[in-house]
């Protein structure tokens, strides 16, 4: 007989891939314990208000915030066919002498819509956490490898030098970009608030008799005890859908940038210059014993694949929303929103456990160096032989000539490139052997790099976590698979 936890789908994301702490912001305990502090909020605010609720009432409700009788808003939903009337009944059932005041006024958005905006809130707390542990780990790793030459490319091909380090403060920077965003959407996240069934509050209007100033003062202390410093202005019965898609926004950005960096250390992995860390018992491939695949950032190749294309669904359903509100966005939601975020918090988790232990393999980056820096360093030989009195025409010509037999031994006969042993014999540039090997130290040719690093780190990267520094090594990675 086969057992049933085989035979139905689960999801990797939950199964393999995000932490348990991202998985409990979308879980029903901590979505349904919301609800329950929101409807305490309403009531204490229409309390606070002169609404006929008394403390033994609340009471009742804020001891059973966490408390969820979820068996019985099941039972409750098969009959009633709403999910937020089943609680509001479930919940009743646990608060006798409060059950005529939940939800007093309420439509299903104001428990739904605001929940939803909580949770991607904390999601996005969680988020940056991750984030500024990523790229302080960039910081430590730009820093010790500051000086460290290697051969920089344009087009996957050999260009001037760069340093290892510098490299990184490239991937740092694009992470740095999308902290800011991400700081700005949480500091400027609102509730939707207490707006009622198409977002004209004309059922709290009549809950207060005509009260309009008490109805607006309801909004401002709600949003006060959830933690929120404002609401939307307006709305209709939903939030604005505009709000998925910039938070959606901010999580594609993250992917952008985490899959930029691991395609930089998957092709450099294939060079032998750079590797991500490879466990002693881990298994590269299962026919090739001897491969180490790059795994871990093909891992968030693909789930930052994922969550671009994801941020694509909150755009089509703010673009399709019908006047106050069409609910053809709670499906797509209730996939879409969590979903990404378990990927952006998988493919930061990954990416803390890769730059906490990238392998450099500076032998490596200088055999490739020097397969290509005679070619680079001609110009500045080329300077030097005309300071000492030589023909520049004449010299560029030589130089030329011995370039395309260099490049022709290298490509054709797979030798070593000798365009500098072709121009030390040559005296028509004027200059001993010692001399001109003088001039081949690749730290000649990687121009500003290291300061840049260094001002990049003290200038960029030092102000944009200073804020977040007790935030840094807080958390522990655990890789499930």
């Amino acid at each position: 007989m086969m057992d049933n936890k085989y035979t139905t789908y689960t999801n990797p994301l939950t199964d393999r891939y995000c932490s348990k702490d991202m998985s409990y912001i979308f879980s029903p305990q901590f979505k349904f314990s919301t609800w329950r502090k929101l409807w305490v909020a309403l009531a204490e605010g229409e309390k606070e208000l002169g609404i006929n609720i008394t403390e033994e009432q609340l009471d009742e409700l804020r001891n059973n915030i966490d408390n969820i009788n979820f068996d019985e808003a099941r039972k409750i939903e098969k009959e009633v066919r709403h999910d937020v009337m089943s609680h509001v009944k479930a919940y009743g059932l646990q608060c006798d002498k409060a059950k005529g005041i939940i939800h007093l006024g309420a439509t299903s958005a104001y428990v739904g819509d605001n929940t939803d905006v909580i949770q991607m809130n904390e999601a996005l707390k969680l988020i940056r956490v991750k984030l500024v542990n990523l790229i302080n780990n960039l910081k430590e790793f730009s820093l010790k490898y500051k000086d460290v030459p290697t051969l920089g490319f344009t087009h996957f091909q050999a260009a001037q030098l760069t340093t290892v380090g510098k490299r990184a403060t490239l991937w740092a920077q694009d992470l740095i970009l999308d902290l800011e965003d991400l700081n700005y959407r949480i500091d400027n996240m609102k509730l939707r608030g207490v707006k009622g069934t198409t977002g004209t509050q004309a059922s709290f209007l009549s809950l207060f008799e005509g009260d309009h100033q008490k109805v607006s003062e309801l909004d401002k202390i709600v949003c006060k005890k959830m933690g929120y410093k404002s609401s939307y202005a307006v709305s209709g019965q939903t939030y604005t859908r505009k709000l998925d898609y910039q938070v959606l926004s901010i999580l594609s950005g993250i992917a952008q940038s985490m899959h930029k960096m691991t395609n930089d250390i998957r092709l450099l992995q294939s060079l032998k210059e750079l590797e991500e860390p490879f466990e002693k018992n881990q298994i590269g491939s299962s026919a090739m014993a001897y491969k180490r695949n790059p795994m871990r950032s093909e891992r968030i190749a693909s789930l930052s694949k994922y969550i671009i294309t994801e941020s694509l669904s909150p755009a089509l359903v703010q673009a399709t929303q019908w006047l106050e509100r069409s609910l053809d966005d709670s499906a797509n939601k209730r996939l879409a929103i969590p979903q990404a975020f378990m990927a952006a918090d998988a493919i930061l988790e990954i990416g803390i456990n890769v730059t906490d232990g990238l392998v450099v393999y500076e032998n490596m980056i200088n055999k490739h160096i020097n397969e290509e820096l005679p070619f680079m360093a001609t110009e500045t030989i080329l300077m030097e032989a005309v300071k000492r009195g030589g023909d520049r025409q004449e010299l560029h010509e030589i130089i030329r000539e011995y370039s395309m037999k260099a490049a022709y031994r290298v490509k054709q006969e797979g030798l070593n490139n000798n365009l500098i042993d072709l121009i030390i014999e040559d005296p028509a540039f004027k200059m001993s052997k010692e001399e001109i090997l003088s001039i081949m130290d690749p730290k000649n040719f990687v121009g500003r790099a290291p300061e840049q690093v260094v001002e990049f780190v003290n200038e960029t990267l030092e102000p944009a976590i200073k804020e977040y520094k007790e935030l840094i090594g807080n958390i522990k990675v655990d890789l499930h698979v």
